[in-house]
């Protein structure tokens, strides 16, 4: 069959041969220790938001809107961050939006008690888990406390190598006959996702004095934070997977770490921007809240953060512009990861239009479930110009959807920006296990997915 006949096929590009040059092997590598490290660092938004702080304010940003490199933290969840092009702000941006929130535990406002002498806290899931991934792993508590007075006191207990670390206790197998026979969606019920504080009792003169251990768990607390039980009503405090985020494979190849939906999209935005510090059009990088819950919140997609920060660049880049005129011309891609093909579960994906690992960044045309509700459906004139842009730089990338049609679904914040007019798709490294303690990504993808978001953000 002749060159020509072939070419006619499409074919993805493998990543690993588009990047086995000595050159992109180094950057990979070095790539992927920073993201490991940011990982092992950011377990929560508030840290991830510290982190792109302190990044971008060594960058030369600034929340003085009058410079051309700027940003703004909004509750510490959720921020904003763009740097003025040689074209005006009028005929429209570049735009790069993640979340920077994860699936979790969250302690319930009430969480401690005590029950067979042993002081436990009471959690509430945050977004889509399956539960029993949870149970018999160590475990790290993060979050603030915030005073009456308004003193925020950060607590970080778990990844320090001389802490200890929490867990959540499971059935042993000799007594879990009637566990094994039920549904996976009714043998492990949220209300027993209960993690393990303590057992030591406070000292008491009463010999058949109760809640000792829980007194105790509280005595380490105001000895540690200065605060009382009181405070857990005004605290935020999550449960996360404890230690560092790892190489995986005897290669070396693949990264697993907690968190990777969507911090993965938020390190290679944050990187790519960094990375091209003289765009044609403005560039923008937002980074959202309560995504894995429904964008809904003062730092979710849903609120009108970007709408005002943006109102505000335009007062002080090119006053007297509309903010209807910047939307409708800006361009945007919702940077949120897809569902990689499992080897072990191939069943739900259909193959043809599925994300394999090691293909680099996954674009897709649509989310939703069953019938594309409540999905975007990225028009196919965008499609084509990133198609150009990404084939001529070189980057190799794949068209996905989230598993067959029947199979299930879920949703990105795409659909909440698409609502400006402005063209957008959702892209994202793609991932093995997601939502799980322990996600899985390739190294040559996250190095795909940041080299994609420059070319965009520099276009």
């Amino acid at each position: 069959m002749s060159d020509t006949i072939n070419k006619l096929e499409y074919k993805p590009q493998n990543a690993w041969k588009v990047y086995s040059s000595p050159e992109h092997r180094d950057a990979m590598d070095s790539l992927a220790r920073e993201y490991v490290d940011f990982l092992s660092r950011c377990k929560t938004e508030r840290l991830v938001m510290d982190y792109v702080q302190e990044k971008a304010a060594a960058a030369g940003f600034s929340e003085d809107f009058s410079t051309g490199a700027v940003m703004r933290i909004q509750r510490g969840k959720t921020g904003f961050l763009a740097r003025k092009g040689r074209r005006p702000l009028s005929e429209g941006f570049r735009l790069v939006g993640a979340h920077a929130d994860s699936p979790r535990l969250d302690l319930k406002q009430r969480p401690l008690y005590e029950d067979t002498e042993i002081c436990l806290a009471k959690t509430h899931y945050y977004g889509g888990i399956r539960k029993y991934q949870w149970l018999t792993s160590p475990l790290a508590l993060y979050g603030v406390v915030v005073r009456k007075g308004g003193e925020v006191i950060p607590v970080a207990v778990g990844d320090d190598p001389s802490d200890p670390v929490l867990t959540i206790t499971d059935l042993l197998p000799h007594l879990a006959y009637k566990e094994v026979e039920k549904k996976v969606s009714v043998a492990f019920e949220a209300e027993k996702l209960n993690v393990l504080l303590g057992q030591s009792p406070v000292a008491s003169d009463k010999d058949d004095e109760k809640g000792l251990v829980k007194k105790q768990i509280l005595k380490l607390l105001n000895e540690r934070y200065g605060i009382d039980e009181a405070d857990f009503l005004s605290a935020e405090l999550q449960v996360v997977p404890a230690g560092p985020a790892r190489f995986v494979g005897l290669d070396s190849s693949f990264i697993g770490g907690y968190g990777q939906d969507d911090r993965s999209s938020v390190f290679c935005a944050l990187e790519a921007l960094l990375a091209e510090d003289k765009p044609e059009f403005t560039q923008i990088v937002l980074f959202w809240d309560k995504e894995e819950i429904g964008s809904d919140g003062a730092t979710g997609a849903k609120s009108l953060f970007f709408e005002y920060t943006l109102e505000e660049l335009i007062d002080s880049w090119e006053p007297g512009t509309r903010l209807s005129r910047v939307m409708m011309n800006g361009t945007a891609l919702s940077a949120d990861v897809a569902a990689a093909v499992d080897p072990d579960h191939k069943d739900v994906y259909e193959e043809r239009n599925a994300a394999f690992l090691g293909y680099g960044p996954c674009f897709n045309k649509f989310t939703g479930h069953r019938g594309k509700v409540g999905a975007n459906d990225a028009h196919p004139e965008f499609i084509a110009e990133l198609r150009s842009l990404l084939d001529e730089a070189g980057v190799p990338w794949q068209m996905s959807e989230l598993g067959k049609v029947d199979a299930g679904g879920g949703g990105t914040v795409a659909k909440y920006l698409a609502i400006y007019g402005m063209d957008i798709i959702d892209v994202g490294a793609p991932v093995l296990s997601m939502h799980s303690p322990f996600e899985i990504t390739s190294k040559v993808d996250i190095y795909a997915t940041m080299l994609a978001f420059r070319e965009f953000l520099k276009a």
